[in-house]
């Protein structure tokens, strides 16, 4: 039986990850700064609590487990951190990071490394071409500079252990059933917190359902068994969320409130100048910030790549 640790291992993302390597029968450990009872009393499932910065923590955790496989989900936007990422929060990741990686890859049966990053990471184009793992990079909001750092990280500890397989997923915002932030954030004012849409709301977003993400992990670390598989991959969902599919979503599942709607033509261009940017500057700090300049581009991720390994199934019509 292979052990898996996980860290950030209570969060969102990080607990549906533990409870899927449990089922397919690994052994996991999962490490986070406080603990969550998702996953408690689960056969072959064990909880360290510490801290990303807690070296020494680590350095236990390596000691006391064989670790074959380390899923690196701490920092992660929906687990241990709020929206708001401020620069204290990037350091720390920074520093972390790096041993981290170095004790999974200095230990003696250690196999491969998923970093779960994001694609904020990406320049978005302007034009609404599907952007590609080797598109260019403009990380400049705290948690893209954050994930990019830690990427970087990564494929410098990587350069001295040639043979781990190493796997950065870069993964748009998620959602499950319950867990909509994200998704309410792309019909929310900024300014006001009051909810619209323009015109019909066909305008779309790039999304992944949390269970297509544990699905990538699960089959990544099942059939990962040489070198080819390394690399960088866009995990999400096989298409665009809309404005329109997100308020269905709300009224069928949870509440919804009014929703301001705005006339077609132009009526975008004119939010613009209305909402803009506020004088804190959020879209470098506010993870869910709504940037209007890109609210027409329906950029959406190539994961053609990704889905050589699995088969995102599921969406907004059938999240869990």
């Amino acid at each position: 039986m292979k052990t898996v640790l996980v860290t950030g291992g209570c969060g969102l993302i990080g607990q549906h990850i533990c409870s899927g390597l449990l089922k397919k029968g690994f052994a996991v450990v999962a490490a986070d700064v406080e603990e969550c009872m998702y996953n408690t009393g689960k056969k072959n499932y064990s909880f360290v609590q510490v801290k990303p910065s807690d070296k020494n923590a680590y350095a236990e955790i390596f000691e006391n487990y064989k670790i074959n496989i380390l899923i690196h989900a701490a920092n992660t936007v929906d687990n241990d951190l709020g929206p708001i990422v401020n620069d204290k929060e990037v350091s720390e990741s920074r520093s972390c990071d790096k041993f981290i990686y170095h004790y999974a890859m200095t230990s003696e049966g250690f196999e491969k490394v998923i970093l779960i990053s994001t694609d904020k990471v990406y320049d978005f184009p302007k034009t609404r071409e599907p952007i590609r793992e080797d598109a260019d990079l403009k990380a400049t909001s705290n948690y893209a500079i954050m994930k990019y750092e830690s990427e970087k990280a990564l494929v410098s500890e990587m350069r001295n252990h040639k043979n781990i397989i190493v796997c950065i997923a870069r993964i748009p915002p998620v959602y499950t059933l319950n867990f909509v932030d994200n998704l309410m954030s792309k019909i929310t004012n900024p300014k006001d917190g009051t909810k619209f849409v323009s015109g019909e709301g066909t305008y779309g977003f790039q999304f992944c359902c949390v269970h297509n993400l544990v699905d990538f992990v699960l089959c990544f670390v099942k059939n990962a068994d040489d070198m080819q598989y390394a690399g960088i991959y866009n995990v999400c969902d096989k298409h665009l969320i809309t404005a329109a599919e997100i308020i269905s979503f709300m009224r069928e599942n949870h509440s919804l409130g009014a929703v301001l709607q705005k006339s077609g033509g132009g009526a975008i261009s004119k939010i613009k100048g209305i909402l803009g940017r506020n004088k804190n500057n959020e879209l470098i700090t506010n993870y869910r910030y709504l940037d209007m300049n890109k609210l027409e581009n329906n950029n959406m991720l190539d994961s053609t790549k990704s889905r050589k390994i699995f088969n995102p199934r599921w969406d907004i019509h059938n999240t869990k």
